[in-house]
């Protein structure tokens, strides 16, 4: 690896051309869903009484019914068959944060030279992966590899298709032999369904009876990067590490604000519409994209959903991603962090619940007037603040640790955003009761052409981790590789357990009583006064704030193992066991697997980190100063005085660069022979130090690396 990788790089993107895409446009409605095994195809391949049945499952929350798989399995095939599959997978998330699948045939030998096309019932209900080859935290081992898949009928089936292939992808849960959850979308299913059964309790206490179950819904806003794909080969840090572990800011980047929503690159919108088009056909609502903040940033984001599908969308969106990325000669990077000094990617996290068809947090015309909006949020403040440090460990990771608190994102204070009319509404309830609410007024921009604009009730905070934006709460911390399962499983858990304990205080008391207003006037007062501290509608980006939520009493948990040790303390464990979202076996198991990916994330970026600077800028370092002591040579022969100074001052300093290099070379190696996190993270900031000081220093035909400038602004 030395700098012709990136000449060739920057030669090859100044000659490419565009690319020859498919200029006819498709229809929308057309495209939507066709590689789905939706509700409408399942009308058309399943009887009536199966249908229903599988519907009762799907939209109510009823328990399966096992007699049915065969024909829904038959259905599956037929249709995946027309669609030119010939294998199936149980697609799943295990704990390494991506998606697995493992593919099998539909064909059987017949037993007379030919093959027939099958799928069973049991097939599609139950597969059996080796378990023993995931992280599993201790759960399986080597010698005891089985695990199993089980269907979840509540994620549709779909069709991944490649150049010349086509795959069933059947979303599954994952467990081990002994019935521990091996994966995210177990528990997750589980957290829904605490959170269903204690929201019903609390509804019934206000009269409200619910059919089927509550929905918790969700809608993710995925952030990225682009770089093309040639400069992406020349760093092996992106290769290995998914980000720079070196590289200087260059004097332009995003200061200028001109990137965030600007003019879309042809390049990138063909390679945006290709992937809506694909999201579209998966049954995905792809809705929004757009530049973001940094250069080479962008954003996509999806529609609504029920919690669980949006999940297993944001999995699908983040593959379509990588996939059409690479169609369009780029690569697409979902790292939080994959360039310091500019602008991180997150996730945004936008949750709600909903019953009876109604959004129980939105708060209508008169919020102070309706007594379950009131309650659910005072629950949700009361959750988050009683458990904001499980909160926080929930996104917590090694590609996070660069970007929370870096005044691009939340820090690691987890507090809430509520706006002037829900303080103003909560301040009243601190007193004892709320009897008016504020509201908006018309913005008059002060041009006769346009029009009067009704202004919202609350402003926005880009600086809160989880912000009240009108109708859901969003959760900015999560990282943009995550999974969204995991903060999903502790906000419905955290939530469940609230509205589990107000609905304890309220039942077998009359709603049509005084006697029922004054109790929940009551535990309303009672929960604001005590946990009114999780609350800041400020800059939380601010020093001030870091200050004042310490004396607030709330945690600032920074160091990453110091955030995974809340998932095992009694608390953590008390409270998911209760709702049984996870056992105490399982949350240890989840620990260790979560504390040994970030060791080994912090490993390989020191290793890394040590090949790069030791075979490829400690030798062109050398290089350069070879060029200027041969110059400073000539020029003291020749006996020339003009340039001496400057030759001089040129070697003097470059060689102090090249022995702090050494230095540095030497701790770092220090630091992984140890094995140390903390020790590696902190002699990779130091070798980086030096290793950007040089690039400053070391001619620019030499530099071996591919630059900021050139990755940022190449597309």
């Amino acid at each position: 690896m030395n700098n012709s990788l990136r000449k060739h790089a920057l030669i090859n993107i100044a000659a490419r051309k565009s690319d020859n895409v498919d200029t006819k446009l498709k229809s929308v409605l057309e495209l939507y869903g066709k590689d789905v095994f939706s509700l409408k195809t399942m009308k058309d391949f399943l009887s009536k009484p199966v249908y229903q049945s599988l519907l009762a499952t799907i939209s109510k929350g009823e328990s399966l019914n096992a007699k049915i798989a065969d024909e829904v399995a038959n259905a599956m095939k037929c249709w995946a068959i027309s669609k030119g599959a010939s294998h199936y997978t149980h697609w799943f998330q295990p704990l390494t944060g991506s998606t697995a699948e493992k593919h099998d045939s539909f064909i059987e030998p017949d037993h007379e030279g030919g093959v027939v096309l099958n799928f069973s019932g049991e097939t599609l209900i139950k597969g059996e992966p080796d378990a023993s080859s995931f992280p599993s935290g201790g759960l399986r081992a080597t010698f005891e590899a089985r695990g199993y898949t089980a269907w979840d009928p509540t994620s549709p089936a779909f069709i991944k298709k490649g150049n010349n292939n086509a795959t069933l992808c059947i979303p599954t849960a994952f467990y081990s032999y002994t019935g521990e959850a091996l994966d995210k979308k177990t528990p997750l299913l589980r957290a829904m369904k605490a959170i269903s059964d204690q929201a019903k309790r609390l509804l019934k206490c206000f009269g409200e009876e619910v059919e089927g179950k509550v929905h918790s819904t969700l809608g993710v806003e995925q952030e990225y990067f682009l770089i093309d794909k040639e400069m992406y080969f020349a760093r092996p840090d992106l290769i290995q590490c998914e980000r720079t572990l070196f590289g200087k800011v260059p004097p332009k980047h995003q200061q200028l604000e001109d990137h965030y929503f600007g003019n879309i690159k042809p390049r990138v919108l063909c390679f945006m519409t290709d992937v809506d088009e694909k999201l579209w056909r998966l049954g995905i609502p792809a809705k929004t994209r757009h530049n973001e903040v940094a250069p080479s940033q962008f954003e996509i984001a999806a529609q609504y959903e029920e919690l669980n599908l949006a999940v297993d969308h944001n999995m699908m969106i983040m593959e379509t991603l990588r996939e059409v990325a690479n169609k369009h000669g780029f690569v697409c990077m979902i790292h939080e962090k994959p360039y310091a000094g500019v602008n991180g990617s997150g996730k945004h996290n936008n949750w709600s619940i909903s019953a009876n068809g109604r959004n129980l947090l939105n708060p209508g015309h008169s919020p102070h007037e309706d007594a379950i909006f009131l309650t659910v949020l005072c629950a949700v403040i009361k959750a988050v603040d009683k458990h904001a440090d499980i909160f926080r460990s929930s996104v917590a990771c090694a590609g996070n640790a660069h970007r929370l608190g870096g005044n691009e994102a939340p820090p690691a204070i987890i507090s809430m955003f509520l706006g002037d009319q829900l303080m103003d509404i909560i301040e009243q309830l601190e007193r004892g009761a709320a009897t008016s609410t504020k509201y908006a007024d018309i913005i008059r921009i002060g041009v006769d052409t346009l029009p009067e604009l009704p202004k919202d009730v609350s402003d926005r905070n880009r600086t809160s981790p989880f912000a009240f934006t009108g109708n859901k709460f969003e959760f900015r911390a999560v990282g943009s590789s995550q999974s969204c399962a995991d903060p999903n499983i502790v906000l419905n858990t955290i939530v469940a357990e609230a509205f589990d304990e107000i609905a304890s205080n309220l039942e077998g008391v009359n709603p049509a009583t005084e006697k029922f207003n004054a109790k929940l006037q009551g535990i309303l007062t009672e929960i604001i006064r005590k946990h009114k501290r999780i609350i800041f509608n400020g800059d939380n980006y601010s020093q001030e704030w870091v200050v004042e939520a310490e004396r607030r009493g709330l945690p600032n948990i920074i160091d990453i193992p110091e955030s995974l040790e809340s998932l095992v303390t009694e608390k953590s464990i008390r409270l998911f066991s209760n709702y049984n979202v996870l056992s105490e076996v399982e949350l240890h198991s989840r620990y260790e697997v979560f504390i040994e990916e970030y060791s080994k994330v912090i490993a390989i970026e020191g290793e890394m980190g040590l090949d790069i600077a030791k075979t490829m800028i400690f030798p062109a370092a050398l290089k350069y100063q070879t060029a200027i002591l041969d110059n400073l040579a000539k020029t003291k022969s020749l006996e020339l005085n003009a340039g001496l100074k400057s030759l001089n001052k040129k070697s003097e300093k470059l060689g102090g660069l090249i022995d702090n290099l050494s230095d540095r070379i030497e701790t770092m190696e220090q630091s992984v022979l140890l094995g140390v996190s903390k020790e590696i993270i902190k002699s990779l900031k130091e070798l980086r130090f030096t290793v950007d000081e040089l690039e400053a220093e070391v001619d620019d035909s030499v530099w071996p690396l591919t630059k900021y400038s050139e990755m940022l602004f190449l597309s």
